[in-house]
């Protein structure tokens, strides 16, 4: 019996176990890289984006980020946001033919940016930083890609540059990808057609679950109650003398 239960106890163990590395993923952690946030957005809106910048190295700090906007899809505003200790710098491109933002043609539209650290403000090991920006109109295209250059204060180069690849596996150095979905695209259902409402199910499903779950707890308590009580009673007549049995005997007669 003893030799049963240690291995229930360990095949307990290791299932637990893989499930533990399923589920929360410790097995092979997935190495941080540059990326955009939000990585989805819709054709021809403005919106505003952040930069995401780990650092990956043990020693060094980032100093300087590098990114280039996508020559096959000019925006036409690019605007930057104040980073505490980073100073930014914005290079242009001209564009032909010109592109049409709210019925004015641009010619000069932003090709890269720059942002560089002052002093001790770099990004340490172990932290990140954000870089946020404001872009718009978004083009007309399915996915922007942003090539980005990651520099660190020994002087090592880190090139985001490598572009996804249609049902391939992510590359080794991924640039930021931004998705982008037609004007007016619906989420689900025909177009035209309002999304089916489910709230209501979910809470019918979630109250009958309960509810199951509940009745299930209660069936299992008052099981467990029997199966105690019958317990104490037998340990109670198992450990009365042969007097209190002879004196239960003749009181009954």
């Amino acid at each position: 019996m003893i030799r049963h239960r240690r291995t229930v106890g360990t095949a307990a163990a290791l299932a637990l176990g893989a499930v533990a590395t399923a589920v929360l993923g410790f097995a092979t952690p997935a190495s941080a890289h540059v990326s955009i946030s939000p990585s989805e957005a819709e054709q021809g809106d403005y919106g505003r984006f952040a930069f995401r910048v780990p650092n990956e190295s043990d020693t060094a700090s980032t100093t300087k980020l590098e990114i280039f906007l996508p020559e096959n899809a000019a925006i036409g505003s690019v605007s930057t946001a104040p980073v505490p200790g980073w100073t930014v710098a914005v290079e242009n491109r001209r564009v032909d033919p010109p592109i049409l933002v709210h019925g004015a043609e641009i010619s000069d539209v932003v090709a890269k940016v720059t942002w560089t650290a002052s002093g001790d403000a770099g990004i340490a090991p172990g932290t990140f930083q954000e870089f946020p920006v404001m872009l718009g109109p978004l083009p007309e295209v399915d996915q922007m890609v942003f090539k980005a250059l990651q520099t660190y204060s020994d002087g090592g180069v880190v090139r985001w540059i490598d572009e996804p690849q249609p049902g391939g596996e992510e590359p080794a150095a991924p640039a930021p990808v931004l998705t982008l979905a037609a004007a007016g695209t619906p989420t689900e259902g025909p177009a035209g057609a309002p999304a089916p409402e489910t709230v209501a199910d979910d809470d019918d499903e979630d109250g009958s679950g309960l509810a199951v779950g509940l009745g299930v707890a209660g069936l299992v308590a008052g099981v467990g109650g029997l199966v105690l009580g019958g317990l104490a009673f037998s340990r109670t007549r198992r450990d009365a003398g042969p007097a209190d049995r002879d004196g239960e005997a003749t009181s009954t007669s």
